[in-house]
Parts: C-alpha cells; structure tokens; sequence
C-alpha cells in the first residue's frame, strides 16, 4: 500500500516548446528512473498526471516501463497552484497510485499528509524522481503518512 508521487522531467524553455514538453534531458533522466523502478517491481496500479504535456510525457515513459494494463488518466486537482487538501483527501492508501505533478504542488502534498502543514518542507524534489509515501497502520484514510522511499536521478 503507498502512493508514488513524481515530479514531471526538466521541461524544455517555452522558446523552444510553448508547451513546455520534456527536454532531452528530461526524457533520459525519467527513462533511467523509470527502468530502475521496472527492476525494483514497484507496485503501482495506475498511474495520474495533471495533462500538461510535460506531465503527460512522464507518466508515459513510467506506464511503458512498468508495462501497466489500467490505463492511464488525466485528472483536475493536481496543477501547480492547487489545493493539496482537497487531493489529500480523495487518496486511498491502498490504490498504489503513481501521481505525475508539477512544483509547488508535489512538495506541498507531501508536507501536508506527513505534518498536517502545507508550509513546512519536508521534502525537495527532482525532476523525474519518486516519492513513496505509506501509511502507519494500514489502510485508515486517518493514518499518518511518512517517507518509505526516494528514488532520484541525483544523489547531490
């Protein structure tokens, strides 16, 4: 039971992607990743973005290398500026759910669900990396989360 959250991969400049899709960077570092976390077998049914094509991009690469039968899907609620109450409480702990983000939004999810404070940073993030958070006790929605594991493409 856990949830796995990511970060999008280095985007490229709008100058060069007015959508700001992933850079050649970007898309070797989320492969490498993504094939590391082939190779541990991390348990994720399905996986989520926030449709911006950077997010899309991502969770692409991580569904191929996990080669996941449930489909991916785009959902509101996850951009950069919104509420991370309103995410936290639709989460069930048990789904094993990939969530693709973006910044501020992941690093404040991650401090409101293991603090109970949005404003306390608990975690920094990189492009392409894997936060897995697990509940103590189980199941309970009411658990108190905490840091399992990271898996990034930088040690430094």
């Amino acid at each position: 039971m856990a949830l796995f959250l990511v970060q999008h991969g280095i985007s490229a400049s709008k100058d060069m992607d007015p959508e700001r899709g992933l850079s050649d960077l970007g898309t070797e570092e989320t492969n490498r990743i993504a094939m590391v976390a082939k190779g541990y077998k991390i348990p994720v049914q399905k996986i989520v973005h926030s449709g911006k094509k950077r997010a899309e991009q991502t969770a692409t690469i991580y569904y191929q290398a996990l080669a996941l039968e449930t489909p991916m899907e785009m959902i509101s609620g996850i951009n950069p500026m919104d509420d991370v109450r309103i995410f936290a409480s639709s989460i069930e702990p048990q789904s094993n759910w990939m969530v693709v983000g973006h910044m501020p939004f992941m690093e404040r999810l991650v401090s409101f669900l293991t603090t109970g404070s949005e404003h306390i940073l608990v975690y920094r993030f990189q492009n392409s990396g894997i936060v897995c958070l697990d509940v103590k006790g189980g199941v309970d929605k009411t658990a108190d989360w905490f840091i399992k594991w990271t898996l990034n493409p930088n040690i430094s």
